[in-house]
């Protein structure tokens, strides 16, 4: 579901030639212009946009009609009929003024990070929910850019009859139906939450774990995922691979049932009108019992991208002491040089929370399993239960739930000495 309409020469078909402007000094982000165009590069190639030429210029102040100066804006028309290139990417937020006068004096369509986000998130959202957050942020963003992209909205409809008068322009027309669209679909969606929140609810009262993988996009959760239960969810070296959050069943030592979660990948200067949608993704984030942060140790901003994760974690109530505990996965260390690769084993060796794995070649994720059933396990006592033989039912549920030690019997009933953790112990006890 691509959210932009598409001419044939729009510049957003596949193997559209995309020049990058990034607009440095108008934001305080503490990543290296290289990093900041690699990223924008992601992005579009993330739709099969080709990335033909990337600029960066330092702006001062934001010119409030074109962003850059005009030298800077003359500089990339010039960049982008070099290129032949039928798209600019603006990796920063355009009004659509700004948008608006950008193109006329390119003579080249021209979109902002918003809006790329907002194509990638309409391209890969695959459930009814991720397409209903995808259409509202998208009629979000669309409704401010009429006056810039309707070009039939100067028109006016005629007066009702007797009333007279010009009646209601079309643009007016057009932000009314947008904005009836954006209420029934509020309605749907919280409709599909009330939803989703009983079946977390059962969930909870369901004796599994939780495992939830959370980390920036392209960090490798999907591979791990994969890894780990033998699914084939898609896991590809793209950003936003991952959109909609899937669950599988694992079986993890002394642990016979396990629910590990895949969720979207975080990503810097997350467009506004995609908020609400992001985060909602992620509220199965907040029922785990464990999180899963996977790093991407081997790209040059591992350390900025990690501590972008942790802010949306502690927008949503989830930090150390708080909520489920934080584990840190530092994946792809296969990347790394030997020499580096041995510093970074070093360095999560002198952790209790990290661990350095290649999801990828499966190394160490062995290793990650048994710290995970540890971790999970970490708040267990033994008990000492008495059942009646006759029972069945709990003796199979004291087996699928906990880490049966010894079994005896003796006159009709079973003697068990049972490992349990302290919310399974309470669900026995409710029993």
């Amino acid at each position: 579901m691509s959210v932009f309409n598409r001419d044939e020469d729009d510049g957003l078909s596949r193997g559209g030639r995309t020049v990058i402007a990034l607009p440095e000094g108008i934001s305080d982000s503490r990543r290296s212009a290289d990093a900041r165009l690699e990223e924008a590069s992601g992005l579009a190639e993330a739709i099969g946009l080709e990335v033909v030429d990337r600029l960066n210029f330092r702006v001062r102040s934001a010119k409030p009609a074109t962003l850059f100066g005009s030298g800077q804006v003359d500089s990339i028309a010039a960049a982008a009929r070099i290129a032949e290139a039928n798209l600019i990417v603006v990796d920063a937020t355009l009004n659509p003024v700004q948008q608006r006068n950008l193109e006329t004096q390119t003579g080249t369509k021209v979109i902002d990070r918003t809006g790329l986000i907002l194509e990638i998130f309409g391209e890969r959202a695959a459930t009814a929910e991720g397409r209903l957050q995808v259409e509202l942020a998208h009629l979000d963003y669309q409704a401010g850019r009429l006056v810039r992209s309707w070009t039939h909205l100067e028109r006016q409809r005629g007066g009702f009859g007797f009333l007279g008068g010009p009646g209601e322009t079309q643009i007016e027309a057009d932000r009314r139906l947008i904005r009836d669209r954006m209420a029934k679909i509020r309605r749907e969606l919280e409709q599909v939450r009330r939803t989703r929140g009983l079946h977390r609810a059962r969930r909870q009262r369901a004796p599994w774990p939780i495992i939830a993988l959370v980390g920036y996009t392209n960090a490798g959760k999907s591979t791990l995922f994969n890894r780990m239960t033998g699914a084939d969810v898609m896991a590809e070296d793209l950003l936003f691979a991952t959109l909609d959050p899937t669950m599988r069943q694992i079986s993890l030592p002394g642990i016979d049932k396990a629910i590990l979660s895949d969720t979207v990948g975080f990503v810097s200067d997350l467009p506004t009108q995609l908020v609400a949608a992001f985060r909602a993704t992620l509220e199965e984030v907040t029922a785990a019992d464990l999180i899963l942060h996977v790093r991407d140790i081997a790209h040059i901003d591992s350390d900025a991208q990690a501590e972008d994760v942790e802010t949306v974690l502690k927008e949503m109530g989830i930090e150390p002491g708080k909520g489920a505990p934080i584990f840190e996965v530092w994946n792809k260390v296969d990347m790394l040089e030997a020499a580096e690769a041995e510093s970074v084993r070093a360095r999560a060796a002198r952790r209790d929370d990290a661990v350095t794995i290649s999801a990828l070649s499966g190394e160490d994720v062995d290793h990650l399993v048994r710290l995970v059933a540890d971790r999970l396990s970490a708040g267990s006592r033994v008990h000492d239960i008495v059942l009646p033989a006759s029972d069945g039912a709990g003796i199979a549920w004291l087996h699928a739930h906990g880490e049966v030690l010894t079994q005896l019997e003796s006159e009709g009933d079973l003697r068990l000495e049972v490992r349990l953790s302290e919310p399974e112990w309470a669900r026995f006890q409710a029993r």
